[in-house]
């Protein structure tokens, strides 16, 4: 009881804190509607989760929850002066770059759950929650770090390699062509 208790005041919070792009969208639907802003959140979330379920076009949905929000915190890192935003923010990345790759090959087979879109979207939220121990840092340093500097030197051979392949393949390209 007491966690929710924490989140519903983290909730509030949050939903007041004039820094937040979404807070004068949520004080227009409190003013008119005349309903508490953390229950139109919680509604709104009702509402999407179903959508996620049951609606067409979820994965579009899926995808913008995932882009919209990181992208503007992202840009907004980027013209700040701290690096621990940068940080975040290139580690979301880092691993919603690996997801996406991991589900590409997966897509087939989840794809037939009718939940998936719901989960991919709360695994989406997760990985950009605004805590300390956030998703993509928890998997990032947990799974992603300890295996990108097992294999990144082999990984950096393959690439010189292949940037010499292509580059030699280049110049015998165009010295065939000026012949």
């Amino acid at each position: 009881m007491a966690r929710i208790v924490a989140v519903k005041e983290y909730l509030e919070k949050a939903l007041k804190d004039e820094n937040k792009p979404w807070v004068k969208m949520f004080a227009f639907a409190e003013q008119k509607i005349g309903v508490d802003r953390l229950y139109i959140f919680v509604g709104s979330l009702v509402l999407l989760a179903l959508y996620l379920v049951f609606g067409l076009g979820q994965q579009l949905v899926c995808n913008i929850v995932g882009f919209v929000y990181p992208a503007y915190e992202s840009m907004k890192a980027l013209e700040s002066s701290k690096k621990e935003d940068d940080t975040k923010w290139l580690t979301y990345w880092v691993v919603f770059a690996i997801f996406t790759i991991v589900e590409f090959f997966s897509e087939y087979i989840v794809c037939w759950f009718p939940v998936y879109w719901l989960f991919k979207c709360i695994f989406y939220v997760w990985l950009m929650a605004p805590t300390e121990y956030n998703g993509s840092l928890i998997l990032y340093r947990r799974i992603i770090r300890p295996k990108f500097i097992q294999y990144q030197p082999g990984l950096d051979r393959l690439l010189s390699n292949a940037r010499d392949t292509v580059k030699t393949a280049a110049e015998a390209l165009l010295t065939n062509k000026q012949d």
